[in-house]
C-alpha cells in the first residue's frame, strides 16, 4: 500500500476519560472503569452502563431477508447501471485500476484498518447510481463492499415503499433545511454516516462513552426534538425526526470501517464547465469526527448533466442517450499533509470544551457543598457522549465552525485538482468556493429557478 493510502495511520482513538484502552480494531477494554463507578450509579446508570459494555458484542449483520434485499437492489442497480453507461453513452474513466486496488483490500470487513470517504462534484439526479455502473459487475452483488450515501428525506423517504427500497439501496435519509426543520450540520443520519466510516464501540476522543440519563441529541432549533440515539437506547433503529424510524446501520460490526460517498455541494449544480460550488460543513464532520481518520478519495463527474439536464423537456423521466460521459478517481488524499493540522485543532477544541465541563461539574458540586447539600449527588454536567454526539459548544463555537469552513475548502480543492488533471476545462472561479457567493435568494419560493450566480437551473435545492 503507498504511503499516500497509509498516511492517516497515525489517527488512532486515544484512551477516553473513563480510562478505557483501545487497540487496533477500535475494540475498547472498560470493564474495570465500569465496574468501578457502577457501585455509585443509580440502577437506571447501571442499566445504560451496561448497554455500552454490551456493545463489543454488537450484532455483525442484519437479517437474512435485509441481506437478501440489499444484494438484489444493489447488485441489479449496478447491473442497469454499468448496461446504460457502456451499452448507450460514450464512458471514458481515469484512475479505475488503483481505485479497484483499494475496493479489493477492503473487501473484507475484519481487516480493514478505517473507513472509506469518497466525495466529488454533483452535476446530475443520476450521478448516484449511475456513476458505480464503471465498475465491473463482480463488485455490484457485494454490498459489503460498496458505498453508503446520504439523500434527500422529502424524496426518496416520502412513502414506506421508497423507503424500504432506498434502505435496503445502503442510502441514508438527509433532510433539507429549505424543505424539513429537522435539516442541517447535526441531524442523525450524519452522526451514523461517521460511525459507519469508524470503529465500534463509538466512544468519542475526550469524553466518556457511558451516557447519562438525560437526552442524548439537543438540538437548538425551536422546531427540533430531542432524538433518542441507538446505542445509547438499546435498539437498532433511530429516528431523524422524532417520529420516523430507519435502521441503524452503524451498530452491526459487519459495516465497521465502511465506505461512504457524498456530494458536499449539497444540491444538482450544472455549471457550463463544470465548476464547483462551496462545500457544505458535513464533509468536514465525517472528515475529522471518524475515528480513525478515513481514507479520503476524490472524485470528478462530468457528462451526466448531459444526460438528465435540469431544462430537458418531454419526457422528462427518461434519461438521454449518446453522451460522453467522464469519471475520475483522484488518489488516496495524504491525510496528514491536507488535514493533519485540523485534526489536531479539532483535538484541542474538544478537550478544551470537555474541561470547561469538568470545571462547571466542579463549581456546581461546590455550591451544594458550601450550602450543606454534601450528601446530594450532583448530575454530572461533563455530558459523555458516543462518536458523532456534539455539545453545543463544539457545534457552535467559532472555532469549531472555521475548522469545518476551512477542512471543506481543502476538500473542494482536492475535488478540483482531479478536474484540473482530467483536462479540458477553464480554471475555477475562485468566487464559486465561498458561501457567501452562493447566499439563496429567501424571496425565492420556487422549487426550481435560475442561480442569480451563474444562471445555472435550481431544482430542490
Amino acid at each position: 500500500m503507498s504511503s499516500s493510502m497509509t498516511s492517516s495511520a497515525d489517527y488512532k482513538p486515544p484512551a477516553t476519560a473513563a480510562g478505557a484502552a483501545t487497540g487496533s480494531h477500535g475494540t475498547t477494554n472498560a470493564s474495570s472503569s465500569s465496574s468501578s463507578s457502577s457501585t455509585m450509579a443509580s440502577p437506571q446508570q447501571q442499566q445504560q452502563q451496561q448497554q455500552i459494555q454490551n456493545h463489543a458484542q454488537a450484532p455483525h449483520s442484519p437479517n437474512l431477508p435485509s441481506r437478501i434485499a440489499s444484494v438484489m437492489i444493489m447488485g441489479l442497480t449496478g447491473v442497469i447501471s454499468r448496461t446504460f453507461l457502456y451499452g448507450f453513452n460514450d464512458i471514458e474513466v481515469k484512475g479505475l485500476d488503483r481505485f479497484k486496488q483499494l475496493l479489493d483490500s477492503r473487501e473484507d470487513p475484519e481487516r480493514r484498518e478505517r473507513g472509506l470517504l469518497t466525495v466529488s462534484n454533483h452535476i446530475s439526479v443520476l450521478d448516484d447510481p449511475v456513476v458505480w455502473g464503471v465498475l465491473p459487475l463482480s463488485y455490484a452483488f457485494n454490498p459489503n463492499n460498496l458505498r453508503w450515501t446520504l439523500a434527500a428525506h422529502d424524496i426518496c423517504f416520502a412513502n414506506p415503499a421508497f423507503s424500504a427500497f432506498f434502505t435496503a439501496g445502503q442510502v441514508l435519509p438527509c433532510h433539507r433545511l429549505k424543505h424539513s426543520p429537522h435539516g442541517g450540520l447535526f441531524q442523525p443520519s450524519l452522526t451514523q454516516a461517521i460511525r459507519l466510516l469508524s470503529s465500534q464501540p463509538f466512544t468519542q476522543p475526550g469524553f466518556s462513552p457511558v451516557p447519562l440519563t438525560s437526552p442524548v441529541t439537543t438540538l437548538s432549533t425551536p422546531s427540533a426534538v430531542d432524538i433518542p440515539d441507538p446505542f445509547t437506547i438499546g435498539t437498532l433503529t433511530y429516528s431523524t425526526t422524532g417520529s420516523d424510524s430507519h435502521p441503524a446501520p452503524s451498530i452491526y460490526t459487519r459495516n465497521r470501517h465502511s465506505w461512504v460517498h457524498v456530494f458536499p455541494e449539497g444540491l444538482v449544480h450544472q455549471h457550463p464547465q463544470v465548476d464547483l460550488r462551496y462545500f457544505k460543513w458535513g464533509v468536514a464532520r465525517l472528515i475529522l469526527e471518524s475515528e480513525p481518520a478515513p481514507d479520503v478519495v476524490p472524485m470528478f463527474i462530468d457528462g451526466t448533466q448531459h444526460v438528465m439536464n435540469e431544462e430537458r423537456g418531454f419526457p422528462r423521466f427518461l434519461p438521454r442517450i449518446g453522451k460522453k460521459i467522464r469519471v475520475a478517481f483522484g488518489e488516496v488524499v495524504d491525510y496528514e499533509r491536507e488535514f493533519g493540522d485540523l485534526r489536531r485543532r479539532w483535538r484541542r477544541e474538544v478537550e478544551r470544551v470537555r474541561q470547561q465541563e469538568e470545571q462547571a461539574e466542579a463549581a456546581a458540586k461546590a455550591a451544594k457543598a458550601a450550602k450543606g447539600n454534601e450528601l446530594v449527588t450532583v448530575e454530572s454536567s461533563s455530558k459523555p457522549r458516543l462518536l458523532g454526539d456534539l455539545p453545543e459548544q463544539l457545534k457552535y463555537s467559532e472555532e469549531a465552525q472555521q475548522i469545518r469552513i476551512e477542512c471543506a475548502r481543502r476538500m473542494r480543492e482536492q475535488v478540483l485538482k482531479v478536474r484540473r488533471e482530467l483536462g479540458g476545462y477553464e480554471e475555477s472561479d475562485p468566487n464559486f468556493g465561498e458561501a457567501s457567493t452562493w447566499v439563496p435568494d429567501r424571496k425565492v419560493k420556487a422549487e426550481k429557478y435560475k442561480s442569480r450566480v451563474d444562471g445555472s437551473e435550481i431544482n430542490q435545492d
